[in-house]
């Protein structure tokens, strides 16, 4: 097929592009501006754009579809060209259910963890040879791109995102790849632009549940009471697999995880991770691979990029940097280092990125969320909420949200990178929570520093 992009260099967008290019699909796309790493990858692949910009001449019958990304606008001059002429417009999840209906659709969902869960089976498979498509949203080691489509694989895992397909297209991604296996790994508010509400946004679990296929399978974290809730109030006719956090213990900064065989070292820790795992156990064994064969793979399997990726570590003192930005995934993250390395003074900083977290009424959402922390600092940049158009929030503002006597706040990148490089690391973990990187922070730095 003859397959334009337009936006190709946003995260899934690229990635789909070079997964169709090595399919042997033609690719050519648009965007008014691409970063590292997508810049990086389309031009290794000859599918960077010459120049950035919209240009309406790029589009022409002898393209057999477009795929619209979310970073264009309605108004887009490519979109509105493709619309005249009738050109078949998909939103990036329509395109990936169109490549998969004839395949079994295992889709991952959840405000938090889906990640890491999706990356967890792929690690499993990839580790006993299981060819799978998939789609995930974070660099695995082993896998070259973070999208692979083929015509023979039976299976394809799927990232299941919440947020919206496409300028065009208002409904959340995950509505649109009816499953056949599901899971739901927890709920908690976010996206508060797109849904003001926390009712109106755990409806949109609700109608993913009622998408899965009649005679499908539903698998979900008991221990999240809105994830219960919206499951077992499903009428839909699947079945439905609750599990929880397996039993576990801490010796020494080493997690063991309780198994009929005895207790197993693994590389990730925290106890989110351990609930990750068990929900991922589930779908794997639903995939055809037996308990066993899943603890032997999982013990390997060192987590997702940016998801507690371990930056630094000396005899004495670890970093880490972790994507988690909404409240309950910060007070999760921020208790799990702390819980590992209980002795060790804890630095947790976060940087306010998100629509959400930089929104004044949601910041009330953070109260406790950094306590565990021996020292908590947050950064945001006055810059970006401009940019995103928000009301203007104060410092103040903040420390009344997170309630923190002690809460050591920038809007500064350089005063919050001269705070970080003042610190004595020694028996101390360093925790840098962002979807963003702190107005340019060097993390190569803050290796060698903490080394």
């Amino acid at each position: 097929m003859n397959i334009h992009f337009i936006a190709i260099g946003g995260s899934a967008m690229h990635n789909l592009a070079l997964a169709l290019h090595l399919k042997g699909d033609l690719i050519t796309g648009s965007d008014d501006e691409i970063f590292e790493p997508s810049k990086g990858r389309l031009e290794a692949r000859g599918l960077l754009p010459n120049e950035f910009g919209w240009f309406p001449e790029k589009i022409t019958n002898k393209i057999d579809a477009i795929v619209l990304g979310m970073h264009a606008k309605a108004d887009n001059p490519e979109l509105l060209k493709a619309q005249e002429l009738g050109i078949k417009i998909y939103s990036y999840p329509e395109f990936l259910y169109e490549q998969s209906k004839n395949k079994t659709r295992v889709v991952i969902g959840g405000s938090h963890g889906k990640t890491t869960i999706t990356s967890m089976i792929l690690h499993v498979m990839h580790y006993h040879d299981r060819e799978v498509d998939y789609m995930v949203g974070a660099q695995l080691e082993g896998f070259d791109v973070m999208v692979k489509l083929t015509e023979e694989n039976d299976f394809i895992v799927l990232e299941g995102d919440e947020y919206l397909s496409s300028p065009i297209d208002r409904r959340p991604k995950f509505h649109l790849y009816q499953p056949n296996i599901a899971l739901i790994s927890g709920i908690a508010w976010d996206h508060i632009n797109v849904f003001p509400t926390f009712e109106g946004y755990v409806d949109q679990f609700s109608i993913f549940v009622d998408s899965i296929v009649k005679g499908g399978s539903i698998t979900y974290n008991i221990e999240d009471a809105a994830v219960k809730e919206v499951v077992e109030a499903s009428e839909n006719t699947i079945r439905k697999f609750p599990y929880h956090t397996p039993e576990y213990s801490v010796d020494n900064g080493t997690t063991l995880l309780e198994t009929e065989d005895g207790p197993m070292p693994i590389e990730v820790f925290g106890k989110h991770n351990l609930n990750n795992l068990a929900g991922a156990k589930w779908i794997c064994q639903q995939m055809g691979i037996d308990e066993n064969d899943f603890y032997e793979a999982i013990s390997t399997f060192q987590g997702a990029s940016k998801r507690l990726e371990k930056i630094a570590e000396s005899s004495t003192s670890v970093a880490y940097k972790d994507f988690a930005h909404s409240p309950s995934k910060v007070e999760a993250t921020t208790n799990v280092v702390k819980n590992q390395f209980p002795n060790r003074k804890l630095i947790a900083c976060l940087e306010l990125h998100t629509y959400s977290s930089l929104n004044p009424e949601f910041l009330t959402e953070y109260k406790g969320a950094l306590d565990a922390a021996d020292i908590a600092v947050v950064f945001y940049s006055p810059h970006a909420v401009k940019i995103k158009k928000l009301k203007a929030i104060s410092i103040q503002q903040i420390a009344d949200a997170f309630q923190r006597d002690d809460l050591i706040i920038y809007t500064d990148p350089k005063g919050f990178k001269d705070f970080l490089f003042s610190q004595e690391f020694k028996e101390s973990s360093l925790l840098l929570m962002s979807s963003g990187n702190y107005g340019g922070l060097d993390f190569k730095e803050v290796k060698e520093y903490v080394i």
